[in-house]
């Protein structure tokens, strides 16, 4: 038995066994094969809203470019998905756009412009195979040159009013409603790794618990004397 196992082991003993079930089950339908990044999203209650989704439809990650806006989550909105969808903020150095685009290419994404103005992909037929990025601008402005130019994928939301866009945080969900469910009916990996999915709930062990970070420390250093 791994020692993240020994110490989640340790942390199961002492939170209540509803919070032992919960981490159980939704950690076995995370994933990190999908992602969302939103660039210069001014509008904080959008951006909440987002991250609520990427909760809902169980992705782990959320990566937020900031040129000139400092996104903070909306506690009344994102309803607590704050606490247990990992953020990343993108808003240090001459292009916060270049950083996040490259992170997430090293990493293995294929980068995802969602557009009206193009027609290379819908939801229902962008390949799935491979982990996927997809990346909202602004309703008005919508994404960078940047990003549409670099990006390995454009996708289109299928619409069929005078509207040229849903609201960013309408687009996310029906994206993420459509690609999880393709996900559900294929063969591939996508989901959490076990090894994946114990540090997961490790870590969410930690943000439960008063201490939570000495606590582990103390599992750790117990744990290791026992073996030694």
């Amino acid at each position: 038995m791994s020692l993240d196992q020994l110490v989640l082991d340790e942390f199961y003993k002492i939170i209540t066994p509803n919070k032992v079930e919960m981490f159980d089950r939704i950690a076995a339908q995370r994933t990190k094969h999908l992602t969302i990044a939103l660039e210069n999203i001014y509008q904080e209650h959008n951006a909440s809203a987002v991250l609520r989704s990427c909760d809902c439809f169980g992705l782990q990650e959320m990566h937020v470019i900031e040129k000139g806006f400092q996104y903070s989550v909306q506690r009344d909105i994102a309803l607590g998905a704050g606490r247990w969808v990992d953020l990343y903020n993108y808003n240090l150095g001459e292009n916060p756009t270049d950083d996040c685009l490259l992170n997430l290419k090293n990493r293995g994404y294929q980068l995802v412009a969602t557009t009206p103005h193009t027609d290379s992909f819908t939801i229902h037929d962008i390949p799935i195979d491979q982990p996927l990025a997809f990346f909202f601008g602004t309703e008005r402005r919508g994404l960078s040159d940047e990003v549409i130019s670099r990006a390995d994928y454009h996708l289109k939301i299928p619409m069929y009013g005078f509207t040229e866009s849903f609201n960013i945080s309408v687009s996310v969900a029906l994206v993420l409603q459509i690609i999880r469910d393709r996900l559900e009916k294929s063969d591939f990996q996508w989901k959490l790794s076990e090894k994946e999915q114990i540090e997961l709930k490790i870590k969410w062990c930690r943000k439960i618990l008063n201490g939570g970070q000495a606590l582990e420390n103390e599992f750790r250093k117990r744990l290791n004397q026992k073996e030694l």
